[in-house]
């Protein structure tokens, strides 16, 4: 499996395990998370999901390969389906981030509660560079967490940061040393779990805007699927499979 599971003390653990891809998400992982999410909003005794890569890797984005082969992105789609999980997930999520993110590796932070990296992790939306446009309600959620400018650096010139300036920013709650940032950010996990859940649960249901992000990851798609299908991206895309 490319999804390692554990659970303990209330928190699910889902580990990207595919470190020969530097953990590029194919359509298989995206199955088992959209799976294990689901699963998870209905099952009282998960109280919290870790969502981690390993402390040298958090995600290289999507495996591009398998990605052009998994058909329209529609509501069936498996990322879709991943997007709109994570957008509308009930319970809390902590995130441990190391090594590289890109991609879907920062665009899924947005939907976290808590955020943990280490100092030399890098942080990229390369999507212009690719033809393409934001995803994952970036297009809302970074601008209103990081300031429009701050924003458009990132989303626009795709330039990358660093765990220092994703933390400056706010995109990330804590710089952890990478031997301890497994353990750290599940022992937050615990945190969390230990508290009365509904209580938790409400707490995030009030800080979300949920119909909003819909719209912002609805109205993304569809550009995002013209401009997939246009002549900008698939010379990338060609350029990318000629190395």
């Amino acid at each position: 499996m490319s999804i390692d599971v554990s659970t303990a003390q209330g928190v699910l653990t889902l580990s990207l395990n595919r470190p020969d891809k530097k953990n590029a998400l194919n359509k298989l992982m995206y199955q088992q998370l959209v799976q294990q999410l689901q699963q998870a909003a209905q099952n009282d005794e998960i109280k919290v999901v870790l969502l981690q890569g390993s402390a040298e890797c958090f995600s290289s984005g999507n495996d591009l390969a398998d990605f052009l082969q998994s058909g329209e992105l529609n509501d069936a789609h498996p990322t879709v389906m991943f997007l709109y999980e994570m957008a509308k997930f009930p319970k809390p999520v902590v995130a441990a981030v190391a090594g590289l993110a890109i991609g879907i590796g920062t665009t899924v932070l947005l939907h976290c509660d808590l955020v943990y990296s280490t100092a030399d992790c890098r942080f990229q939306l390369p999507f212009t560079q690719l033809g393409l446009c934001p995803e994952a309600g970036s297009s809302l959620l970074l601008p209103l967490l990081i300031g429009q400018q701050r924003a458009s650096s990132m989303l626009l010139l795709s330039e990358a940061i660093d765990g220092n300036e994703a933390y400056r920013l706010g995109l990330v709650n804590q710089l952890v040393d990478k031997e301890n940032l497994l353990e750290f950010a599940l022992s937050k996990a615990k945190k969390l779990s230990a508290l009365p859940a509904d209580a938790v649960q409400s707490s995030k249901k009030l800080m979300k805007s949920g119909s909003a992000v819909k719209q912002a990851i609805e109205l993304e798609l569809a550009d995002f699927s013209r401009l997939l299908k246009g002549p900008d991206c698939q010379q990338v895309i060609a350029q990318f499979f000629k190395r």
